[in-house]
């Protein structure tokens, strides 16, 4: 670098900017990239990643200065490669996705000094029992602080002041954050059955090669599919890598946090947005540093600043919960598996009911496919039945047939557990004005408010909006006229109540049971002190329940009246899902599913137990339509608060779309969801070959369309939500 040219760093912000920007390197400061630098940014100053390191000549326009390099590992290069890769795939400005590396900043900030209190081995002057117990806390473990010790000792912290100003306790530093323990990969390690030996051993020779490659574990539900993958997770952590363990509801991590550390001896870094503060910067800092080895979270925790990862296990994969729908529209699943290939790892995808997309992907070669075809405990998959309810007997207002009944009371009877499932939160999804017709709908949504009885409130589920239940119609004045309409999971416990009133109930709804709550009702259940269990779709996702002999579906059609192209596989997944929580004990299961549509293929294919025969019928009806996977589609999608603005700019949009043989453009038509937080809302779904460049297609439609005031395009590539 000539005297006359100056180092350049090219800064990455967590902003919406199509890229890096330049600034100067001041003379002596020690820049590579990867490094978190403070640089000014109009009158602010804002934390960015250095993206690349250049120089400029004296002639060229003057850049402002970086001020400062943060004290932290830099960002690897696999993760900015995978952060640009992200950014191209869904067409989205590289600073937004480093917004979601970025989400806790204080992570980057001076350490925070902290101290812990020692016993010096004086005697107080003045010994008293509560001092007494405070000094046998501080002698048997490791150095706490004041009020950790506090809290041990059951005593006030004035105690603990008192003694450390007579001079027999003595502060001591502490690590600025608890430090992550190592993992031991053969403490609490499981003899498995020769068919979970033999998958353990294929994914361990897959960990082994440390190459990029996907692998499908698919096995029927209570095959023990965790406990394999914990032997190729053993295998990662023993070549000193990083894993990741991903789960598709924050409901889920409390329970597996308890699996892993039984199997490895450790508790593990935990990530999801219920986590606190401060232990978000302590895992964050941990991931960076390579110090958390495993962690288990949400989708989010894909964005961590991974230093030298070696395996991501992805669990209940074909889950919907890992597209994100806001901001950023990214699949976790999906960038989990190209995360995997730019860094040579392989990846796996668990599930007793695959997406089509990893069947496919398995069918074509480019997945292997692992399968347990048992339970763990060679007990038999549940009996599947379908109640008609066009022709069951049922009273007016209620939602349980003869038939379910007798056989959950059967259960109770018996001692055993039964399930009532229906995924539908709230008490009623419609509320209904019987003097003049009128419906209760959300203000910012064109949808129908849901009642929460036990909450006294009514609610939007799309924007959430809330309150509370009038007395009166809005509309017409008149009083006592307000009818809920069809069941929630809440109204559906009041009718369990009543025909079951020796039952001990529990609800698990998201809405109702998050927490300390839903961990304390998940150890109830396996313990029996609960023995009828009313749940939305929360249940079906990983629990094992050994007491659960009965299965009742309450309503299996929801799924299927929807437009979704994915309802019937959804639909299929959630079932096999929920009755798959029953009979894992020692009696066979049973599930009853009470339909408006015993006819239908998917409800046949449930009752013989027919997985293959459904699956390929749905194959073949989505390759026939052009739909995923074997087509792509991407949506964009309009929006503003001026229904006509925005109606104008969707349809003036059509006469720039370009023109391209191999891409079908559909629309502009309204959401069927057409009003959403106040916003008005068209799209366009654009459907194309797998080999066509859809985000070049849409890059090259978008440019030069200027947006104005509260107008807004989005882009959802390979889009998952239809309304």
């Amino acid at each position: 670098m000539s005297d006359e040219s100056m180092a350049v760093a090219e800064v990455l912000l967590p902003l919406a900017l199509p890229g890096p920007y330049s600034y100067t390197i001041p003379h002596g400061l020690s820049v590579e990239p990867g490094a978190y630098a403070i640089v000014p940014l109009g009158s602010r100053s804002v934390i960015g990643v250095v993206w690349a390191i250049g120089s400029k000549g004296p002639n060229e326009i003057s850049l402002r200065p970086l001020v400062e390099v943060l004290d932290a590992p830099p960002m690897p290069a696999l993760h900015r490669k995978f952060v640009d890769w992200v950014a191209a795939y869904y067409v989205e400005p590289a600073g937004n996705i480093l917004r979601m590396v970025l989400r806790v900043p204080s992570a980057l900030a001076p350490a925070r000094e902290q101290f812990g209190y020692q016993a010096t081995g004086r005697i107080p002057g003045r010994m008293t029992p509560q001092r007494q117990r405070v000094l046998n806390v501080a002698a048997d473990g490791p150095i706490l602080k004041a009020r950790e010790l506090a809290e041990m000792a059951g005593v006030g912290a004035s105690v603990v002041k008192g003694m450390v100003k007579d001079g027999s306790l003595v502060p001591r530093p502490l690590p600025v954050f608890r430090p992550f323990p190592e993992p031991d990969v053969t403490f609490g390690q499981l003899t498995l059955s020769p068919a979970q030996e033999t998958a353990a051993r294929e994914l361990c020779a897959i960990v082994a090669r440390r190459q990029s490659s996907v692998a499908l574990l698919d096995g029927v539900t209570g095959s023990g599919k965790t406990e394999v993958y914990f032997e190729a997770m053993a295998a990662a952590l023993a070549q000193g890598s990083q894993v990741l363990l991903m789960l598709p509801e924050i409901a889920l991590t409390g329970s597996f946090l308890a699996k892993v550390e039984r199997r490895f001896g450790v508790e593990p870094a935990h990530w999801h947005s219920d986590v606190r503060p401060r232990e978000r910067e302590r895992v964050w800092r941990g991931v960076a540093e390579g110090s958390a080895r495993i962690v288990v979270g949400a989708r989010s925790a894909l964005f961590l600043p991974w230093k030298s990862p070696g395996l991501f296990v992805i669990d209940e994969e074909h889950e919907a919960a890992y597209k994100q729908e806001d901001g950023v529209a990214y699949h976790a699943r999906d960038m989990a598996v190209v995360y995997g290939s730019l860094g040579k790892f392989p990846v796996i995808l668990s599930s007793a009911t695959p997406s089509l997309e990893s069947l496919v992907n398995a069918e074509r070669g480019r997945y292997s496919h692992i399968r347990l075809e048992r339970r763990h405990n060679e007990s038999e998959l549940p009996a599947t039945s379908l109640i008609d309810m066009r022709t069951a007997p049922i009273a007016p207002q209620n939602w349980l047939s003869d038939e379910l009944v007798e056989e959950v009371s059967r259960s109770l009877t018996a001692g055993d557990q039964a399930l009532l499932f229906l995924n539908r939160r709230g008490y009623a999804p419609l509320t209904l004005c019987r003097a003049c017709g009128h419906h209760l709908s959300c203000p910012n949504c064109s949808t129908s408010l849901v009642e929460h009885r036990f909450r006294k409130q009514l609610q939007c589920h799309h924007c959430g909006h809330q309150e509370p239940m009038p007395h009166a119609c809005p509309k017409c004045g008149v009083e006592g006229k307000l009818v809920p309409c069809g069941p929630g999971i809440e109204r559906l416990s009041e009718e369990a109540a009543r025909r079951f009133p020796e039952a001990r109930i529990v609800i698990l709804s998201s809405d109702l049971a998050r927490g300390v709550f839903l961990k304390d009702a998940l150890i109830g259940i396996e313990r029996g002190e609960y023995n009828l269990i009313i749940g939305t779709q929360l249940v079906a996702k990983g629990h094992h329940f050994p007491h659960l002999v009965t299965v009742g579906v309450v309503d299996a059609d929801l799924a299927l009246e929807s437009g979704d192209p994915r309802s019937g596989e959804r639909t299929w997944q959630l079932m096999a899902q929920v009755a798959g929580r029953s009979g894992r004990g020692e009696k066979p299961g049973q599930a009853l599913i009470q339909t408006h549509m015993p006819g239908h293929p998917l409800m046949n294919a449930l009752k013989r137990g027919d997985r293959e025969g459904f699956l390929a019928q749905e194959m073949r009806v989505r390759e026939e339509s052009g739909l995923p996977p074997y087509r792509r589609l991407a949506a964009i999608i309009v929006s503003g608060v001026d229904a006509s603005e925005t109606e104008r700019l969707a349809r003036e949009m059509w006469s720039v779309a370009p023109a391209a043989a191999d891409v079908q453009i559909l629309g502009p038509a309204p959401a069927p969801i057409h009003l959403v937080r106040g916003r008005y809302r068209w799209r366009y779904l654009i459907r194309a070959e797998r080999d066509v460049n859809v985000q070049a297609f849409i890059r090259q439609w978008l440019t030069g369309i200027k947006t104005r005031g509260s107008l807004r395009i989005d882009i959802d590539v390979d889009p998952y939500n239809f309304l």
